[in-house]
């Protein structure tokens, strides 16, 4: 049976002005996977992403969630977003957060759902906490629950672990496993090269264009290098 797809990009373009931020980015992503936007800074892979989540409309080629637009998905509660900073209210508690964020998303009877999420991110224990007293890395988990809480079909998390120590990274990409095999598609965009081998498949994006895909081993074999550094900085230099 063939996979169906949870997003599909063709020839994507965006412009800021005079800046081109995706320049022809095409890619698909497999439902229930890990896919692993992997760049350098600036390289438009917060673009793409917000884009998915229906806050940017791009300039040209196609796109689709599902098989919908992203806006028509986002309507519907399947897309969940997780910024590279935290969107989270300092002076309320992480309890308060999440119930604030579970009624905008329409979200019934959210008790439950707050504490299911609560407990899949660890901080059961701490939702009566104001978040302003909490840790970095706690306060990117209680962002990762807020944006579970309407229990979305595709999870965007842009840069997730952007100031995590080495252990709260492992225990994050549990949770990322877990999710995915819950059946969620998540969509993970990072610069850093040691996630790479966690991903399912990988995405190399550079200057708003994806020079390759396919999973880190595979991206090895082609560019015919020891580790996946130096297979993005090959597959960046080779002629298009």
């Amino acid at each position: 049976m063939v996979a169906s797809l949870a997003v599909e990009a063709r020839d994507v373009r965006k412009c800021f002005g005079p800046v081109t931020a995706l320049d022809g980015l095409s890619l698909t992503v497999t439902a229930g996977e890990i896919y692993g936007l992997l760049g350098p800074n600036g390289s438009g892979k917060t673009t793409f992403i917000r884009i998915l989540a229906g806050l940017v409309r791009p300039d040209g080629g196609t796109i689709s969630v599902f098989g919908s637009s992203p806006r028509a998905v986002v309507a519907t509660g399947g897309v969940g977003y997780m910024t590279q900073a935290p969107a989270l209210y300092g002076e309320l508690s992480i309890d308060e957060n999440l119930t604030f964020f579970a009624t905008l998303e329409g979200v019934t009877d959210p008790a439950p759902k707050i504490e299911d999420a609560l407990r899949r991110v660890g901080l059961l224990d701490r939702r009566r906490s104001v978040v302003s007293t909490l840790s970095g890395g706690m306060r990117t988990r209680a962002s990762l629950a807020a944006t579970l809480l309407h229990a979305p079909r595709l999870l965007l998390l842009d840069e997730p672990t952007v100031g995590v120590d080495p252990a709260q990274r492992r225990d994050f990409w549990e949770h990322f496993r877990a999710l995915a095999q819950s059946g969620v598609t998540l969509l993970v965009s990072s610069h850093v090269m040691d996630e790479a081998s966690r991903c399912d498949r990988l995405g190399l994006i550079r200057s708003g264009r994806v020079l390759a895909e396919g999973s880190a081993r595979e991206l090895i074999a082609r560019a015919g290098t020891a580790d996946l550094e130096s297979a993005f900085l090959a597959l960046s230099e080779a002629p298009a």
